[in-house]
């Protein structure tokens, strides 16, 4: 009889590699509780359409989130926009908002920092050395890492016109997994989340005096179409899923007319990661550019 053992333990090791590329562990780390919103299309596909799993890290407890709440003060019966209140009370309130936003889109865990939300700035610098705990944040979130044994991490891209904290969110992400890296740990691919459109007139490179923000300039721009047309007479697409999230965040009363204006969710590839990378994103976008639901 022919010894078909052989060609079992091939079929057994392709179907491996396969659920290994089709089943990716994300990691998102965000400066506020409503940015998951930049990837919530792509999260929805990995965790429903491959099989993954995704976690979030929010940095900040939300509380500076109180100048655009005016619809959400009768809804959670209290002056949200009056800043005592607003900043008492938000922290808890956007905790909720993310976890409901949070369960459309298949996150499973949520790691809280409670980092102070302080006021909209364009300055990464001062957030990083007088706002936050950054060694604690940093310590705080190798060991998520180390534990989570993920294939990617989703963090913010450090751009110019960005909120200071966006940009000091990125530059956190970006040090703590090259610092494990730097320790011979075995490291997740980081993709910057540059929004539904990119300017390709002001193209993003590095932040500056920050190298290790620094983008590859030769990995193509990752992307997942919104427009991708699935269901009932092709009638449905990833727009619907955007706006279940983003109708969560109540408190966050702008959010309806400005996160949903794009057609795509772009990421990009950090030089960091090293060029030998490159080929793991590929296989992620190839992989959530064949699924449906």
């Amino acid at each position: 009889m022919r010894n078909t053992k052989p060609l079992t333990a091939l079929f057994v090791m392709v179907v491996s590699c396969v659920l290994c590329v089709a089943q990716p562990r994300v990691l998102i780390v965000t400066a506020h509780p409503d940015d998951e919103s930049g990837c919530a299309a792509t999260v929805y596909k990995i965790t429903h359409e491959l099989g993954g799993t995704a976690d979030l890290a929010v940095i900040t407890n939300g509380e500076a989130g109180y100048k655009y709440s005016t619809l959400a003060n009768s809804i959670y019966g209290t002056e949200l926009t009056n800043e005592e209140v607003g900043r008492k009370e938000l922290p808890h309130i956007r905790k909720k908002e993310l976890m409901a936003g949070g369960s459309w889109i298949g996150i499973t865990n949520y790691f809280f920092f409670d980092q102070l939300d302080t006021y909209y700035t364009l300055d990464a610098d001062t957030v990083l050395s007088m706002v936050w705990d950054v060694a604690w944040v940093k310590e705080r979130l190798s060991k998520i890492i180390r534990d989570g044994n993920y294939d990617f991490v989703f963090t913010m891209v450090p751009t110019e016109e960005t909120h200071g904290h966006h940009k000091a969110a990125g530059i956190i992400a970006l040090q703590t997994v090259q610092a494990l890296a730097n320790k011979n740990v075995p490291v997740p691919v980081v993709l910057g989340m540059a929004g539904g459109r990119i300017d390709s007139t002001k193209p993003y490179t590095q932040y500056r005096g920050v190298a290790v923000t620094a983008r590859d300039e030769n990995a193509p721009i990752f992307e997942v179409d919104l427009l991708k047309k699935f269901g009932y007479n092709n009638k449905l697409d990833y727009r619907i899923i955007v706006n279940w999230l983003i109708a969560e965040h109540k408190s966050q009363g702008t959010m309806q007319t400005y996160m949903n204006i794009g057609t795509k969710e772009n990421f990009i590839f950090f030089a960091m990661n090293g060029r030998n990378r490159i080929r793991e994103a590929q296989k992620l976008f190839q992989a959530l550019s064949e699924s449906t639901p």
